[in-house]
């Protein structure tokens, strides 16, 4: 058994050690511009804390602080690995696609362009969404609430780590019509599946976007509302490339295979 298993996992650990390489080399590329990326990051934080300004009496005391010594250095680092994984984000879709590709018909095969470009743009499309829409109003709201009480003193090393967790949660959950297609595709889902399982979407949908997203309800609905609306395009596309059969054809195949076990019933007991 072992020796039928081994040749994959030889391959598998190939795709492993080139993702992780280019993954290594992204991410000294970033760490050079981490103070770019950096910036870029805090913007929705800064624009959010001059909102409290406007509206507390707090407006000087609302600041981006540190309580670790190198906390500065932690903090480009984790900025640095996070912008990597995006810039990385092509070459790891193509090794993921390399390692099912023997698996797959000649046809199947040539989709390999549509998956990367397909998965990537998703993907980025997911963080701007995130980063332009859901960040503003989820920042606004949880920093401005309580403000005219208590100085917003944000630490940078957990607004970090919040705002990555957002980023990819966005990017991930927007890839659901990506793999809906390639599961329609090899056939392993249809139309009619994926209408019949949307009422039990909804809830995991929901659970996700809790997961997700802050403990506030506007962020989880900026979340939930556009997977929903994700959700009935994926079951457009696998109608497209994996229509489920009429109901009166299943009938039909139904019956003629139980016809064909009914002679071969007969044909035995003769």
């Amino acid at each position: 058994m072992f020796d039928e298993i081994k040749p994959h996992l030889v391959e598998l650990r190939k795709r492993l050690g080139i993702s992780v390489a280019s993954l290594i080399v992204m991410f000294f590329v970033m760490f050079y511009f981490h103070e770019a990326i950096l910036e870029w990051i805090v913007e929705p934080l800064n624009v959010a804390l001059l909102e409290v300004g406007r509206k507390s009496l707090h407006a000087a005391d609302g600041m981006v602080t540190t309580n670790q010594v190198g906390g500065a250095f932690f903090v480009a680092l984790k900025v640095s690995f996070f912008a990597a994984i995006l810039g990385a984000l092509p070459i790891i879709l193509s090794q993921i696609w390399a390692f099912i590709a023997p698996a797959l018909y000649a046809n199947e095969k040539k989709m390999i362009i549509p998956f990367i470009l397909g998965g990537t743009i998703m993907f980025a499309i997911g963080v701007i969404f995130a980063y332009y829409i859901v960040t503003p109003f989820g920042f606004d709201f949880l920093i401005t609430f309580g403000s005219f009480k208590f100085t917003p003193l944000i630490n940078i090393e957990d607004y970090v780590g919040f705002f990555t967790k957002i980023m990819f949660g966005f990017g991930i959950a927007f890839e659901l019509p990506v793999f809906a297609y390639f599961l329609g595709l090899l056939g392993m889902v249809d139309d009619r599946q994926m209408r019949e399982f949307f009422k039990y979407a909804i809830v995991i949908i929901f659970i996700v976007a809790a997961l997700l997203t802050p403990p506030d309800v506007l962020t989880q609905l900026l979340m939930a509302g556009p997977l929903v609306l994700l959700y009935g395009i994926s079951i457009l596309i696998v109608r497209l490339v994996n229509p489920a059969p009429a109901l009166e054809e299943e009938s039909e195949d139904e019956d003629i295979d139980l016809l064909d076990e009914i002679r071969a019933i007969n044909k035995d007991s003769e």
